[in-house]
């Protein structure tokens, strides 16, 4: 557990803000609520790619709405909701994540195709 809390913030680059986290019996999580969306994401993305596709469009659609709460919080004095953190970072996260492995598959058949 000390691994968790030691490396998921450098890992996320996370603030871990006390009033932006998630707590359980009275023991705060190692990232924010956002970052602990994200994480939530990439290990959904994870279960589902082999079973299920999306279109690119769509995934890079998922970026969009934490880019939006977070860039309308840092901007205005609206302050977001913990669960609205986290919808957001895990839409990201699966987004994200599903470019990024999207990505790494495609580079590796176009260049198994190349030779």
């Amino acid at each position: 557990m000390k691994f968790l809390y030691r490396w998921l913030p450098i890992i996320f680059g996370c603030h871990c803000r006390a009033d932006r986290s998630f707590f359980f019996h009275g023991k705060q999580y190692p990232v924010c609520a956002r970052c602990t969306g994200e994480l939530a994401g990439m290990v959904i993305l994870g279960i589902t790619y082999a079973i299920y596709r999306l279109p690119i469009l769509y995934a890079a659609g998922f970026l969009i709405p934490m880019a939006l709460d977070g860039g309308i919080q840092l901007f205005t004095a609206y302050e977001s909701t913990n669960f609205r953190r986290f919808f957001t970072g895990a839409l990201f996260g699966y987004g994200f994540f599903y470019l990024i492995i999207t990505s790494a598959v495609a580079t590796y058949q176009y260049g198994y195709n190349f030779l």
